[in-house]
């Protein structure tokens, strides 16, 4: 996947506490630890304007504290000042050069040997000492998405609606009246449901441990991560050992081995042809695994990175969704018009095959709820692992993180008419003009719409993520009926570092139609 979004469980941790440690201890130490390191500004060197200085007299520090806790107004402004050229934010771990998106023209054509998408995610997520490091040994992870999963798309999207509607009682309030529903913690529960199917079938995939595993690893990956994030590179390999949430992420992949490691030897016992014939996502890299690709450790690490990207993610996009209806309720009528018509039309397994591709309003509404909440508000990311000038003479050096102004790019006015207006079906209309039929959808990307990077490296899994939510979604505005708690309004949105996502404590109400 293209970047790795802050599961809205952990904020209540977060602000409060990180792993027991006091998070005011945390950035008490984070601000003697940088003002020591990085002092006041470092100029030098520095090939593009540094965004977001108050003054000339601002700490670095300070301001890679204002980055970590609000750093939209940051990023515009580095926007706003240098939309044609590049402009560096600070975040607490590293400088991002941040880049116009007319250079994704020359470098979406650079191979991930000179600009890499998982050498960037591998640094934002602490891969050395969150157990990554098999992002970097192959692809293997992602070409499975690429070669098996996207181009059978309807099959697995079968599956994932058979598993759907068989366990939809168990998620989903099924007496009459009002339900107050944590429909974020749902949502999670019902993708790792629907994405298990695929990635490793029956009976795994309605394995309770199974379930809970592919739900809070991601969480504690994110929780190491973060954690060291906050503090200087040289304190890493002395803080790792201190942190609970690295344990358990160790616990975890252990729990999950013993899990996967029956079936993978067992795939690998099959003739040459005979394992991928399981359709599972886990038996095709299986088949296609080479040297310690093929080790059962190796293996459940991939699969449970493939968790990571995916399950949060797809759930987070769902909720927003659903909060976006209960905010603006004059969709519901237009998108249950839709949604009937295209049950009546297209019934049985035509529903995947033929319409789910057909759902033009309800795609046009998940696009305008992510032109609002991205998932991440730099994206895509990449490492040059080699240097790059490009054809204007501009030079990125090697070693550069750098990041393209996503949510700043999505709210200009330049770009979007009346940006701050949420106009649900703004991308339906585009798609009514002649020759535009097959642009502006939810999961295409251009150098307008990057929430799923763009290029040979953008999300490789968007378009099964599409399938899940319109198969849910649309039964969801079937069978229910949505608003907020009496005396609520939309949730608040909560940001570290480039990273957005709800109020986690927000709830939903839910009721039977009749």
């Amino acid at each position: 996947m293209d970047f790795l979004v802050l599961p809205p469980a952990l904020i209540n941790d977060l602000l409060g506490r990180l792993d027991g440690i006091s998070f005011t201890h945390i950035l008490a130490a984070s601000l003697f630890a940088l003002y020591v390191c990085s002092s006041l500004r470092s100029y030098f060197g520095a090939k593009a304007p540094f965004a977001g200085y108050r003054s000339w007299f601002e700490p670095t520090f300070w301001l890679r504290i204002r980055f970590l806790s609000d750093p939209a107004p940051i990023l515009n402004d580095g926007y706003r000042k240098n939309k044609n050229g590049m402009f560096i934010v600070r975040r607490m771990d590293a400088d991002i050069w941040v880049l116009p998106k007319d250079y994704l023209d020359e470098l979406r054509l650079l191979p991930n040997t000179i600009l890499s998408n998982a050498h960037a995610q591998f640094k934002n997520i602490k891969g050395q000492y969150t157990y990554a490091s098999v992002v970097l040994h192959s692809n293997l992870h992602t070409s499975v998405l690429q070669n098996q999963l996207t181009p059978k798309l309807a099959v697995y999207g079968e599956r994932s609606k058979a598993e759907f509607d068989a366990t939809f009682s168990q998620d989903f309030p099924h007496r009459d009246g009002w339900h107050e529903v944590d429909i974020q913690n749902t949502f999670r529960t019902v993708v790792a449901r629907m994405t298990g199917v695929t990635f490793v079938g029956h009976p795994a995939c309605q394995n309770e441990k199974w379930l809970k595993l592919s739900v809070q690893y991601p969480l504690d990956t994110f929780q190491t991560g973060f954690t060291l994030r906050m503090f200087p590179t040289f304190t890493h390999p002395v803080l790792a050992r201190l942190l609970p949430s690295r344990y358990r992420i160790r616990s975890k992949l252990k729990q999950a081995q013993k899990i996967l490691e029956p079936l993978i030897r067992e795939y690998q016992k099959k003739p040459k042809g005979a394992a991928s014939s399981d359709g599972t996502l886990l038996a095709w890299m299986v088949e296609n695994s080479t040297g310690t690709e093929a080790e059962p450790a190796e293996m459940t690490n991939r699969l449970m990175v493939l968790t990571l990207a995916s399950i949060h993610t797809t759930a987070l996009a769902m909720s927003y969704a659903l909060f976006d209806l209960c905010a603006h309720p004059e969709y519901f009528a237009p998108l249950r018009e839709e949604i009937e018509d295209i049950h009546r039309t297209y019934p049985g397994d035509e529903f995947i095959h033929q319409g789910l591709s057909k759902f033009d309003k309800l795609d046009s509404f998940l696009t305008e709820s992510q032109r609002f909440h991205p998932a991440v508000l730099m994206a895509p990311q990449r490492l040059a692992l080699k240097p790059i000038t490009l054809k204007n003479g501009a030079h990125i050096p090697q070693g550069t993180r750098i990041g393209f102004p996503n949510n700043s790019i999505l709210m200009d006015p330049a770009i979007t008419p009346n940006p701050e207006t949420f106009d649900a079906f703004r991308s339906y209309r585009m798609r009514q003009e002649p020759g535009e039929e097959q642009r502006h959808l939810w999961t295409s990307t251009d150098k307008n719409h990057l929430a799923f990077g763009h290029g040979k490296q953008a999300c490789p899994g968007r378009h099964f993520a599409a399938s899940e939510m319109k198969i849910v979604l649309s039964r969801l505005l079937r069978d229910y009926d949505f608003e907020f708690p009496p005396g609520k309004g939309r949730p608040r949105t909560f940001f570290l570092d480039e990273n957005v996502f709800p109020d986690p404590a927000a709830r939903i109400m839910m009721k039977r139609r009749a």
